[in-house]
């Protein structure tokens, strides 16, 4: 088809979504919030066993077990769209924040993961990005509010 995505053999595009949050700050302040890398230490779930920011781009952090990840800010559509991606190009995957206003002063929020795994790698890790994925969003509201 045309504008489809050819995947290598063996590997499956994975997509995950966090629940939805709603915060009461303007999609500027989200935005510019999440637009910086050291405000992601906060968001890490409590199982991070590390966490470093590399330049005004980039950080990598590790949870417990896992091996380490670097992100970096890849694009932005002010104020409604943060974009990370992996730093490396062995595990392909973006992570994106969806910002909506819902009313003055008030915004949504929902992360998204897409990525390009093969099938084994996807089943063992949907479930820890998931509760990352949600992490993530619940250390968001509690530091946004």
């Amino acid at each position: 088809m045309i504008g489809e995505k050819i995947q290598p053999s063996g590997v499956n595009s994975m997509h995950l979504e966090s629940p939805e949050i709603q915060l009461s700050k303007s999609t500027e302040t989200i935005y510019n919030f999440l637009s910086q890398p050291d405000n992601f230490g906060p968001l890490m779930p409590s199982n991070t066993s590390k966490f470093e920011v590399l330049d005004e781009k980039t950080f990598v952090f590790a949870l417990s077990g896992m091996p380490e990840i670097k992100l970096r800010f890849k694009e932005g559509n002010p104020f409604d769209l943060v974009v990370l991606g992996a730093a490396s190009d062995k595990l392909p995957f973006e992570l994106k924040a969806h910002i909506g206003e819902t009313a003055p002063g008030q915004s949504s929020v929902k992360l998204t993961f897409d990525g390009d795994l093969n099938p084994m790698m996807a089943m063992m890790i949907q479930g820890p990005l998931n509760n990352f994925l949600k992490a993530l969003v619940e250390n968001l509201s509690q530091v946004m509010g």
